[in-house]
């Protein structure tokens, strides 16, 4: 775990902290090297009551700063002279593999009084409750220009933030292998042959919409999330789409061209109203709701096309929904709000467009092969419609199309989201969702995670489940071929797949070396043949809402309490317990007798484990019963087997939470 140049030294444990001391490299002059926290950090050695995985409970950075402040002050106590720390390359330890990462607190290092060197590391390493590494500083690739307000989130969160514009392909394969993040806009071809030169990615962030550069289906494949910025541009998209139509519609680029010129040409650009004419949107997304509601203030009647929208919902925002044939066919104006895909390549295209009024101006602000150019063109031509406004092409950038020659036609260059507020809206939650994804947390706009959003009534179980599957990879002694999901409650009538990718994820999360997100948990059980099998039931017996995993052996289930929404264990095994699930608990089974409580209390007592939560199940008409604790710390083998060596213990099991 040493830097290039530098030799290690002796390793010597105190509680759960392990230090180790290396030499200096030749010509370092101070004669410190690292230090490492291997697991959990010590509490009593920084007179703090609780350990970082204790209080970050979010997987993020800034709880580390005061642990790096306990390390500081620690090794000052233990040597007169000051200790020299690297801040401009802060080491840290990430799944046994060095990664070199810039932090941004010299600040911190000058106010405790520590001197800064550039050869010398601090290293640090530490685990959430949940199993991934927090306060590990990635590397974080930026190929296009993005915000620098969304980098600036990044670095302050103490990430790497390494910005290589302009990179050709090979050049991307080199620069991608150990970086754990991508952050890209739309030049940038993220290709299969580049995400198999990706040893360490976790995440694709895309600053805008579209995908079209990124092959989503081989980033799934990987177990690599793509996020997008979704509601990023909306805004600007929509307002240019009307600038676009309006200038389409009174012929303003061309009389400002021809009076520039010297021309005075009022007769020759006549043009029409948007009043009462009829609105055709292809496309009822959130930017084509924006453009119904802008449309609706110019008194234009708005239809649309758009097969996953219901007709309830469209009567709900003063749209009617018609078939894509029957839209063309009654349109004054065609806006054009979809994705590139395989779908909708070609989609507007001469067939379609010949059942079109000659009053049809078409509007593309989306994507560039949805609308075909050439057939455009000739209709247009041929008088057969009116008119186009293009921002998007099929191949861009583009300089030459049979689209520019023709005077009913106005184009842009791809400007729908080049506003200022569009670009710092994209570099702000493009860095909000890549801290998400680096912290293993629910990332909501992660475009290739199986199952829907989860929305205000289910994110707050998100935790709970994730919990519940991490407490039964721990239950079972061997891995089932099957895992049963029950959702029972209020919410069952949700769309709650998402609810079983954060069992999936807990459960493998325990035990994979790599790290587990809601992208690769699912291709991680299907690599370990465990089937994932939902059951969702609209009525819980005891409780509003009941979460239960279970298999042949084992059932485990969880509830949230209070308006804190705590989370509960409430069975386990079939045994009624009420316990807050922790990051170590026991499960023990034990005779239904007095004392055997006792017996527990003591040994545990006897070998300073501290009992932080416990509570015990029975079952009526049977002789035997459980004991679910939560621990303070870990409880070593030889209590373990203690405890099981006890009267009336029949079984102990260490559940990891």
């Amino acid at each position: 775990m040493a830097c290039a140049g530098e030799k290690t030294g002796d390793v010597t444990m105190e509680g759960s902290f392990a230090v180790m001391l290396g030499q200096p490299a030749e010509g370092d002059p101070d004669e410190s090297a690292a230090v490492i926290c291997t697991a959990d950090i010590a509490p009593r050695m920084f007179n703090r009551p609780q350990h970082l995985s204790r209080n970050n409970r979010s997987g993020r950075a800034p709880y580390l700063h005061e642990d790096v402040r306990g390390l500081c002050e620690f090794w000052r106590g233990r040597k007169k002279s000051n200790i020299d720390a690297t801040l401009g390359r802060f080491v840290l330890v990430r799944r046994h593999v060095s990664t070199v990462a810039s932090w941004s607190g010299p600040e911190l290092m000058r106010d405790i009084g520590l001197t800064v060197c550039t050869d010398c590391a601090l290293r640090l390493y530490a685990r959430s409750p949940q199993g991934n590494d927090v306060g590990t500083m990635a590397r974080i690739l930026v190929t296009e220009a993005i915000a620098p307000g969304g980098l600036d989130r990044l670095r302050a969160t103490g990430h790497d933030v390494d910005v290589q514009e302009g990179l050709s392909g090979d050049d991307l394969k080199s620069a991608i292998a150990g970086a754990h993040a991508l952050i890209i806009r739309s030049a940038t071809q993220v290709t299969k042959e580049v995400l198999a030169c990706a040893d360490s990615l976790i995440a694709v962030g895309r600053a805008g919409i579209g995908l079209d550069n990124v092959d989503v289906a081989a980033a799934t494949e990987s177990g690599v999330m793509v996020i997008n910025a979704p509601q990023s541009n909306i805004i600007s998209a929509a307002e240019h789409t009307m600038a676009l139509l309006l200038a389409q519609a009174r012929n303003v680029p061309q009389a400002h061209s021809a009076l520039v010129d010297g021309r005075w040409e009022r007769s020759k650009w006549e043009g029409v109203e948007l009043a009462d004419k009829t609105l055709g949107i292809v496309g009822l997304g959130r930017i084509g709701k924006l453009v119904a509601d802008r449309a609706r203030a110019f008194q234009m009647r708005i239809v649309a096309f758009d097969p996953f929208v219901s007709e309830d919902r469209a009567q709900q925002i003063g749209v009617e929904l018609l078939s894509l044939e029957d839209l063309v066919a009654v349109s004054d104006f065609l806006t054009v709000h979809l994705p590139r895909t395989p779908e909708t390549i070609g989609l507007i295209n001469a067939d379609l467009l010949a059942t079109a009024k000659p009053s049809l101006r078409v509007i593309n602000v989306a994507r560039g092969g949805i609308v075909v150019e050439d057939d455009l063109a000739a209709c247009i031509s041929a008088g057969t419609i009116a008119g186009a406004a293009l921002d998007v092409f099929d191949s861009e950038p583009c300089t030459d199309s049979p689209l520019f020659g023709l005077p009913e036609v106005v184009v842009t260059p791809h400007l729908g989201a080049s506003t200022r507020e569009a670009q710092d809206k994209a570099g702000d939650a493009i860095a909000d969702m890549m801290m998400l994804a680096l912290a293993g947390e629910f990332v909501p706009w992660a475009v290739n995670v199986d199952a829907a959003e989860a929305d205000d009534n289910l994110r707050p179980y998100l935790g709970l489940a994730e919990r519940l599957g991490r407490l039964f990879s721990s239950l079972a002694v061997h891995s089932p071929s099957s895992i049963t999901f029950e959702v029972a409650g209020d919410i069952a009538v949700h769309d709650t797949r998402i609810l079983g990718l954060a069992v999936l994820k807990g459960f493998f999360g325990r035990t994979s070396e790599e790290q587990v997100s809601f992208v690769n948990a699912p291709k991680l059980a299907d690599s370990a043949g465990v089937a994932l099998v939902e059951v969702k039931r609209s009525v819980s017996d005891e409780y509003i809402n009941m979460l239960t995993v279970s298999s042949d052996d084992h059932t485990i289930s969880g509830v949230l309490t209070g308006r804190s929404a705590q989370q509960r264990v409430v069975d386990i095994d079939g045994h009624g317990v009420d316990v807050p699930p922790a990051e170590h608990m026991l499960l023990i089974s034990n005779d239904d007798r007095p004392g055997v409580i006792g017996t527990v209390g003591t040994v545990l007592g006897d070998a300073q484990v501290n009992i932080a939560d416990m509570d015990v199940g029975r079952v009526d008409g049977e002789d035997s019963a459980v004991m679910l604790i939560a621990t303070g710390s870990a409880v070593s083998d030889e209590v373990l087997n203690a405890l099981r060596e006890s009267p009336g213990i029949t079984s102990v099991v260490a559940l990891d939470g």
